[in-house]
């Protein structure tokens, strides 16, 4: 993930400098452990200022609004206490070339400042600190003590002590290309590896974007640059200073992530705030979706483990339990033929009453033939009570596999992140699971039924009418139980877990058999049998599907249902 740079802070600071100051100070909300959302009102515009101090991705930059969920973070309260209603008047650099920006507050424009907010973008050593005019902290957003620092601890009460200073060269541009090109090829080695080393204000990306654009591979050893490439990498050196000195920034998306001097484009964007929310946001969901997903799977995977052992045991208690009608008839050919019996027997043989056939019945040698029948009695009635108390619980068991097994086919159909919508839908799982009592998660915070259920994947028959499928179980409940309506038609595959599928239809309209067999495929390829040639596929009207009182989500009975065959490997066409 490329982090912000001190080219790039700076382009983000003299936009804002530009567009949002001076703005009042309306509401601060925490999104999460590591970022904050700062709603700031101009005479023209309302936005959300995001500052975020996570350890690969710290930012500062015009965000989207926050979602709507309670904000139960203390530092976000302690802000909002201190600098609600007060005016954002000044964004300053702490030092030259430092990644670190003072944002200043006053009651308002050209009164005294009251507070500073220090915002440091230096990596895993991101953090945000609030002060007084003395500079004593008032709170952070990280509290580093003494065990963690000892050089600068970041503690409530104490005196805000800058980062050290740097202690590389400053760039400039008036200094020569032989002179900068002495001190860079002084030791030999790689440039990129000399540039990082001698001079202030640089960042892979940064040196990544200037040799590439100087035509230099980025492994090149300083001995090994021609004249001409020193002076095309000089050339861009320049290009990258002139920008910096008149805050002229051209901020555009490349192939590896952005570039804030307009080099290697790979499109345009609207602005530096749209560009970086854009991509750090994306790059934090990436992120996020993979362990989520991986976290979730790991977790299904070992619930059924479990289940299926236990599944297991009930089906062998219950082939045991199949005996019982047998003890029960020995016992009664032996009560029957009590004058066979003789003392010290381990084992007699007995004819069957309705074929005749000769039947074994082990006996205890110690017992006569009266005692040994009321064991075999007891035995049947023994099993026979297993038996009815074990029914109950392998259904429940095969209950709550199937609904497992719900679940790992919807997470199985989002194995990409393709867009937020699929970090979404992994969060709602998530959530669900929690509800349904699998997860634990102290930081857990229940969406609003609003932000949920509202990214189906959808589809259009050759006829034009519209296909819904939900993505999870939350979905597929929304889907079959609120949003069908009379005219539509319900598909699933018929006792394999997967989505609900919804063929919408106007009133009178009729969807014929390319439509059926259309949304009938859908069916199939979001179903746990995607990969096989055919799928048997159910449909029926929404008024004839139900939810069992008490039953899990997703989970429907149906009645009335046609069956069609769907080719899953037909969707892959779409």
């Amino acid at each position: 993930m490329q982090t912000v740079d001190f080219t790039t802070l700076t382009a983000v600071c003299s936009d804002i400098r530009a567009h949002w100051l001076p703005s009042r100070l309306e509401k601060v909300y925490q999104r999460d452990r590591y970022t904050i959302a700062i709603a700031l009102r101009t005479l023209t515009v309302r936005g959300w200022l995001d500052i975020c101090w996570h350890p690969q991705a710290a930012r500062m930059c015009i965000g989207d609004p926050p979602p709507r969920v309670a904000d139960t973070f203390t530092f976000s309260q302690q802000l909002i206490h201190m600098l609600g209603g007060l005016a954002l008047v000044a964004i300053e650099a702490i030092a030259p070339w430092e990644r670190v920006v003072d944002l200043q507050f006053a009651r308002r424009p050209g009164e005294n400042i009251l507070y500073h907010l220090y915002v440091e973008i230096m990596g895993k050593y991101s953090n945000v600190v609030l002060t007084d005019t003395e500079n004593t902290i008032i709170t952070v957003a990280h509290q580093v003590n003494e065990k963690k620092s000892s050089v600068r601890p970041l503690l409530t009460g104490q005196v805000y002590e800058k980062p050290p200073k740097l202690t590389n060269t400053i760039p400039t541009l008036e200094e020569s290309q032989q002179r900068w090109q002495e001190r860079v090829s002084l030791v030999p080695g790689a440039i990129k590896k000399r540039l990082l080393q001698n001079y202030r204000g640089l960042s892979p990306s940064l040196i990544e974007s200037m040799l590439h654009c100087a035509d230099i591979n980025t492994n090149a050893a300083t001995d090994t640059l021609t004249p001409d490439a020193w002076q095309e990498l000089f050339t861009y050196w320049q290009a990258w200073l002139q920008a910096l000195g008149e805050e002229k920034f051209q901020p555009v998306p490349t192939a590896k992530g952005y570039n804030v001097l307009g080099w290697q484009a790979e499109g345009t964007v609207g602005n530096i705030q749209e560009l970086l929310n854009h991509y750090y946001i994306n790059q934090l969901n990436q992120q996020q979706f993979s362990q989520l997903r991986h976290q979730l799977s790991q977790k299904l995977s070992n619930i059924l483990a479990k289940l299926g052992i236990k599944k297991q045991t009930f089906v062998d208690r219950l082939q045991q339990s199949q005996q019982a009608d047998e003890y029960r008839q020995q016992a009664d050919l032996l009560m029957a033929y009590l004058q066979s019996w003789q003392p010290g027997m381990a084992e007699i043989t007995l004819p069957d009453f309705e074929t005749g056939e000769p039947v074994k019945i082990a006996l205890q040698a110690d017992k006569n033939a009266v005692q040994n029948a009321q064991f075999l009695y007891k035995q049947h009635q023994k099993l026979k009570r297993a038996r009815d108390v074990v029914k109950p619980l392998l259904t429940d068991v095969e209950g709550e596999m199937n609904y497992l097994q719900q679940v790992e086919a919807a997470i199985a159909q989002i194995d990409n992140y393709k867009s937020s919508a699929d970090l979404q839908t992994l969060e709602e799982i998530h959530e669900e699971l929690i509800q349904q009592k699998y997860l634990e998660d102290p930081e857990y915070r229940r969406r609003s039924s609003k932000d949920a259920i509202s990214n189906f994947h959808r589809y259009q028959t050759p006829s034009g009418f519209e296909v819904l499928i939900g993505r999870n179980n939350i979905q597929n409940d929304y889907l079959s139980f609120r949003i069908a309506g009379d005219y539509d038609l319900w598909f699933h595959a018929q006792e394999i877990p997967g989505s609900h599928v919804l063929l919408r239809l106007e009133p009178g309209a009729v969807a014929d058999s390319t439509d059926l067999q259309f949304t009938a495929n859908l069916a199939a390829y979001y179903s746990r049998a995607r990969q096989s040639e055919q799928v048997p596929v159910v449909y029926t009207q929404p008024k004839h599907v139900y939810k069992p009182k008490g039953a899990k989500p997703g989970i429907a009975i149906y009645k009335q249902e046609r069956i069609i065959w769907g080719q899953p490997q037909l969707t892959k066409l779409l």
